[in-house]
């Protein structure tokens, strides 16, 4: 992973499906987003984990956007848990990244209108980066490199991807064939990722019972 690419932004890149030019997973990318925020703070010594919450340490020095949202919401508030962190303001979240990544020159994101509604087509200005971090993350999650011998940004982005089972790392159905703690890679966020996994998976459940969702499509 590139050195300078925050866990935000290197998350929203790997979630491109190359071959059908658009996001895959969409409707939890929030979720990821606000997870892959949370976890670098942990890494930088920002946030730590205090009987399931995430604790403020102390204010991360020169913050993207998003985990400069996250960290004055995390030190503004009572105690919440690190489920509550990942769900909340995820419509937003994406936003804040998308608009830092084409700030960048990193995407392209064409709008028009369709009736009342304002339509996004975003695509990867460099898909070789997206293929990069796709290669990568799936050597990690697969075990094709040891663990001791990832970089921790790649090895933090596998354990989000594995918690999210992002399908263009590995179609979905082989997910089943990984242990669902990957313990080698959440280690040092093991608190984002397990929430991370059961936001996701009571939306699943929800939408499979036919009930209202705990959130909405975050496109």
């Amino acid at each position: 992973m590139n050195p300078d690419e925050s866990l935000p932004r290197a998350a929203f890149l790997l979630a491109f499906d190359l071959r059908k030019e658009r996001l895959t997973d969409r409707g939890g990318l929030g979720c990821l987003l606000r997870a892959a925020a949370l976890a670098e703070l942990v890494m930088r010594g920002n946030l730590a984990d205090q009987a399931g919450c995430p604790r403020a340490l102390h204010p991360p020095a020169d913050p993207g956007p998003l985990q400069a949202a996250l960290w004055e919401q995390v030190a503004g508030s009572p105690p919440r848990s690190w489920r509550h962190w990942i769900r909340k303001d995820r419509s937003r979240a994406f936003r804040l990244v998308r608009d830092e990544l084409e700030a960048a020159h990193l995407i392209r994101v064409e709008r028009r209108r369709l009736l009342l509604f304002t339509v996004e087509r975003i695509t990867p200005c460099r898909p070789y980066l997206s293929r990069r971090l796709a290669e990568r993350v799936g050597r990690a999650v697969s075990g094709g490199r040891p663990g001791g011998r990832l970089g921790e940004d790649v090895r933090v982005l596998a354990a989000l991807a594995t918690a999210a089972r992002l399908d263009v790392v590995m179609p979905k159905p082989e997910w089943h064939d990984h242990p669902r703690g990957a313990a080698a890679l959440t280690e040092p966020v093991e608190p984002v990722a397990t929430s991370l996994r059961r936001n996701l998976d009571a939306a699943a459940m929800a939408a499979t019972e036919g009930l209202r969702p705990p959130y909405r499509s975050l496109a």
